[in-house]
């Protein structure tokens, strides 16, 4: 179904500063989370099956990240309203920016072709980063399963 993504950031390299607008009506910035492993999950969709599967996995697992001292962020290029809807929905625990200038899918090489029933599109691709404490890219997940993908980023931490 996806076509394949050429990423530009490699593990070690300093992870793309950014700030957005999140569910609930908040702002985050990288930089607010310096000092803690940041995991950036980027999503095609809000309240879709795949997305919905991942963004309930990383709830299930949520507790296990904390205790970790790691922050979990969803970015996909949804508006605010979109993400408060899948956030209420869902219960979800923690915040997912809204990327709808596209900033951030980009800054992260994750906005490309894809191609779904034989259609290609622009979309955001389901990528995964591991940031750490010192701002660096520690893990990147080019290739996700949706149910599985939290357990396998808390094996990282």
């Amino acid at each position: 179904m996806a076509t394949e993504l050429k990423l530009t950031l490699k593990e070690g390299d300093p992870a793309p500063a950014f700030a957005a607008a999140t569910s609930g009506g908040g702002k985050v910035s990288l930089a607010d989370f310096r000092g803690k492993h940041v995991i950036l999950y980027f999503y095609p969709k809000d309240d879709t099956p795949g997305c919905t599967k991942e963004a309930c996995a990383f709830r299930d697992h949520f507790a296990d990240f904390k205790k970790q001292g790691a922050v979990v962020l969803g970015v996909s290029t949804d508006s605010v309203k979109s993400h408060d809807k899948f956030v209420g929905k869902f219960k979800l625990p923690f915040p997912l920016l809204a990327d709808e200038d596209k900033k951030i899918v980009e800054a992260y090489g994750v906005w490309g072709q894809k191609t779904f029933m034989g259609r290609k599109y622009l979309g955001t691709h389901r990528v995964t980063f591991l940031i750490g404490p010192d701002g660096r890219i520690k893990k990147i997940w080019p290739k996700v399963k949706p149910e599985e993908h939290a357990a396998e980023v808390l094996a990282a931490l």
